[in-house]
C-alpha cells in the first residue's frame, strides 16, 4: 500500500490513526519494531502527543512501549549522554534482536535508579523528548514528529511544573536545545510539524493540529 504524501498544511487537524496507518504500511526498521520519534523544544507538548499516540496504537491491539528521554538524561546537562544510552542500549539492541535496557534517572537523587526492559517483541516503540530524533536514530525511525509552540508558553509550562527555583535551569536548557536543534536540523527532518498550543478546536485524543505534513511513502510490494 502506498501512503499519501501531503504538502505543507498550516494548522489543519490530522488524525492520529492516519499517522499509524502510515507507520504500519511500512516495514519495521528496528528489528521487528516500528519506531516513532517525537522531538521538539522542552514544554512544547511532546509527552501529551506521545500518550495520545500510544492510546490509539493500543486501541489497535499494537504492543506499544513509550520511552521518555527525561528518564535517560544525566540531569540538566546530560541530554547528549541520554541519547547515547538510548541509541546504544535500547535502539541498537532492538535492531540486533535483543531486548532494550535502560535505567531511569532519578532527578531528586541525581543518579540512575531502577532498570527498565524494552522487550524485543514490542511492535511499536514511541520515544519522546529532546534528542529523540537525533540523526543517529533516523535510519531506525518509521516516523518523526516535531512539536513546537512559543517560548513564552513553554517556559510557563516548565515553571508551573518544576517551580520558580528552576527558572535558570530552564533558561539555560532552552539556549542549549536551540543550538542542538540547529546542529541536528531536527525540525527540517521531521515528517510532521505539530502545533503544541493550537487555537483551533480539535479532539486531542484522536487528532493533532499539523502545521506541515510530508509522510514517508511506502512501496506496496515491500509492505
Amino acid at each position: 500500500m502506498e501512503s499519501t504524501e501531503k504538502a505543507a498544511d498550516h494548522g489543519s487537524p490530522l488524525t492520529i490513526d492516519s499517522l499509524l496507518d502510515n507507520v504500519q504500511a511500512g516495514s519495521p526498521q528496528l528489528g521487528r519494531t516500528r519506531l516513532i520519534g517525537i522531538d521538539g523544544p522542552a514544554g512544547s507538548g511532546k509527552t501529551t502527543v506521545a500518550a495520545n499516540l500510544a492510546a490509539r496504537a493500543e486501541a489497535r491491539d499494537l504492543n506499544t512501549y513509550v520511552v521518555h528521554m527525561d528518564d535517560l538524561y544525566d540531569g540538566w546537562t546530560g541530554a547528549e549522554r541520554g541519547f547515547g544510552l538510548l541509541r546504544d542500549h535500547v535502539l541498537q539492541r532492538l535492531a540486533d534482536g535483543r531486548e532494550g535496557r535502560y535505567r531511569r534517572y532519578d532527578w531528586y537523587q541525581r543518579t540512575y535508579a531502577e532498570l527498565h526492559v524494552v522487550p524485543n517483541t514490542v511492535e511499536l516503540l514511541i520515544v519522546e523528548g529532546v534528542t529523540a530524533c537525533d540523526r543517529d536514530a533516523a535510519h531506525w525511525q518509521s516516523l518523526r514528529l516535531w512539536v513546537e509552540t512559543s517560548n513564552e508558553v513553554r517556559l510557563g509550562r516548565g515553571i508551573e511544573r518544576d517551580g520558580e527555583a528552576l527558572r535558570d535551569h530552564w533558561l539555560e536548557w532552552m539556549r542549549w536545545e536551540r543550538d542542538h536543534f540547529a546542529e541536528q536540523a531536527t525540525r527540517s527532518r521531521a515528517h510532521v510539524i505539530v502545533d503544541g498550543d493550537p487555537s483551533m478546536p480539535f479532539d486531542p485524543a484522536l487528532e493533532l493540529v499539523a502545521k506541515s505534513v510530508a509522510l514517508p511513502p511506502h512501496d506496496s510490494a515491500a509492505s
